[in-house]
């Protein structure tokens, strides 16, 4: 079992900029790790995510060029900086673990509380 807990959520002005950070209650080297976020009224929708096989990264069309996503195997963690935020990014946003088939659909064994991201026009 691992859990996962998020931080750096919060309020900020479009084109502003945060982190979040993802922390594991466990080594988690060997899985597939990915963020996602749900809006209310919406169904949830992938973010990025890294794979664990060979570190390859896969980010959403919405987000390519202004998020980046890093994990750091000796923490145990895993970062999304979010840059250019812009109002539609505004969502709870959920670190996952343990991909059970594409790293971008939510089929992850392991799921955080999620952490509240809110960009004002």
């Amino acid at each position: 079992q691992v859990q996962l807990v998020e931080s750096g959520g919060g309020l900020v002005q479009a084109g502003g900029s945060l982190r979040l950070s993802c922390a594991a209650s466990r080594r988690t080297f060997t899985y597939d790790m990915g963020w996602f976020r749900q809006a209310p009224g919406k169904e949830r929708e992938f973010v990025a995510a890294v794979r664990a096989s060979d570190g390859t990264i896969y980010y959403a069309d919405s987000v390519k060029g202004r998020f980046t996503i890093s994990r750091d195997n000796v923490r145990n963690t895993v970062d999304l900086q979010m840059n250019s935020l812009k109002p539609e990014d505004t969502a709870v946003y959920y670190c996952a673990a343990y991909s059970r088939g594409s790293v971008d659909a939510p089929d992850y064994n392991y799921w955080g509380q999620g952490t509240q991201v809110t960009v004002s026009s």
